[in-house]
């Protein structure tokens, strides 16, 4: 069995020789400065790092192992870290800690407490990378990466449509992610190792696209030196994702309706009924219902369609999943690019979490992409993102601190239960399940008049 790589940054030579005896259920790899902290950590990745924080060229002061600290949680943000200090240095200690430092123990070494610390910091970096390996297999087994509940919802509805047989219609605006939604559904489907053929209907000439779909005979028109199969025939025992249906011609749509109801399409040019067993996925970012009171899009074929519905909300409506997809594209573009910053300023996250993204996914994506290229520094910042954002007066700030969050929603949650209540304040007290003081005390902490 591999042993786990413990890093030592430790420039005492008995100290250096009392963790590696001490410790020899794990790698040792020794550090005696900042410099070699960070090639070590660099070439062994190390989940856990003892830490001691008075270290050359000052080995007096903590200062080089508070920078030493930083610089490693920088780069590797899920390190563990354990400060070893001084008898008398706790502050430091605690300043560690506020930084980001998993543990700290102070001098002298005591060889089995040191060893309960090391194994815990352990036990937890690996619980940590496992949920996060979890997590990750999820997002990638559903599509889409993001905690909402919106998104959820959706990843639930992927799971139960995906073994089954039935047509999906995918709305959504455009750039929410609608033809990775439908790769999702053929990856968990019986028909996964079959193709997936998709097809954007708006992005055909009409009159391409009746041939690029159902194929054509040689010699149909002008041109047609070969037959030639179609997008449905290519996806036969697989999936085919038919993008912006709403797009699709009026006329052709009746030949796509029988496609659906019969499983069977006749080329361009041909009289010969070919039978095709496919899966079908359909999107589109129109609103179909206000089409077929148009008449714009046929009633039968939207109902043929719809089998099952799923809207993918847009970007702005999915609370805290815009930080979390920038960091995920920010960790793609890092490596694509061999750039190498670590995070997001507060100003950027915020400038993130206020704008309205009407480009969705797409556009958080060019927008990171475009960021990376431009940082000056280890963090990303608002400037770099080149949001256009309303003015300070009109944009809206990100309340994270908790006390504030409860207090607005407290807030809100007496005014909407007074204004059911048409301020009477025993049936207030009863909808809010508190006593009448209670509602009394609510009532004057925000100076709410009945």
């Amino acid at each position: 069995m591999t042993k786990e790589i413990l890093l030592v940054v430790e420039d005492d030579p008995g100290i250096q020789k009392q963790m590696k005896w001490s410790f020899s259920d794990y790698q040792i790899v020794m550090a005696q400065d900042r410099s070699s902290a960070i090639a070590a950590l660099r070439r062994h990745e190390p989940k856990v790092v003892t830490l001691d924080l008075g270290l050359p060229p000052d080995p007096a002061n903590a200062s080089e192992g508070l920078a030493t600290l930083q610089e490693i949680l920088e780069l590797a943000p899920l390190t563990k870290i354990i400060v070893i200090t001084g008898n008398e240095d706790k502050d430091n200690a605690l300043k560690a800690i506020a930084m980001g430092a998993h543990d700290f123990y102070q001098k002298p070494i005591d060889d089995d407490t040191m060893s309960v610390i090391i194994q815990r910091a352990f036990f937890v970096a690996n619980i940590e990378l496992e949920n996060e390996a979890l997590k990750q297999s999820s997002l990638d087994e559903n599509g889409f990466l993001g905690r909402s509940l919106q998104i959820q919802k959706v990843s639930r509805m992927v799971e139960r449509i995906a073994p089954t047989e039935v047509t999906t219609l995918l709305l959504g605006e455009s750039g929410t992610g609608k033809e990775v939604l439908a790769r999702a559904i053929h990856q968990k489907s019986p028909r996964k190792d079959q193709p997936f053929i998709a097809i954007n209907c708006a992005s055909i000439p009409e009159n391409l696209l009746e041939s690029e779909l159902f194929g054509f005979e040689r010699g149909a028109f002008t041109g047609a030196h070969k037959t030639t199969e179609g997008k449905i025939e290519c996806a036969n025992g697989g999936t085919l994702f038919l993008d912006e249906i709403g797009d699709m011609p009026f006329l052709l749509q009746a030949k796509i309706l029988r496609f659906l109801q019969e499983k069977v399409i006749e080329r361009v040019g041909g009289r010969k009924e070919i039978a095709v067993d496919v899966k079908i996925v359909c999107a589109t970012h129109q609103n179909l219902a206000q089409m077929v009171q148009e008449k714009a899009f046929r009633e039968d074929l939207f109902y043929r369609i719809s089998e099952m519905t799923i809207n993918i909300p847009p970007l702005r409506e999915r609370d805290e999943d815009v930080v979390i997809l920038a960091r995920a594209f920010l960790h793609n573009f890092n490596r694509q690019m061999q750039r190498n910053v670590v995070g997001f300023s507060e100003d950027a996250i915020v400038a993130m979490s206020s704008y309205h993204w009407p480009g969705n996914i797409r556009e958080l994506q060019n927008k990171i992409k475009s960021a990376l290229i431009m940082a000056d520094s280890k963090l990303i910042t608002a400037d770099d993102l080149a949001l256009n954002l309303q003015s300070d007066e009109e944009q809206p700030k990100m309340a994270l601190n908790l006390r504030q969050v409860r207090e607005q929603a407290e807030k809100q949650a007496v005014l909407k239960a007074l204004a059911l209540s048409d301020g009477n304040v025993s049936n207030t007290a009863n909808l809010l399940g508190v006593t009448r003081p209670t509602l009394y005390a609510l009532m004057d902490k925000y100076a709410l008049q009945r």
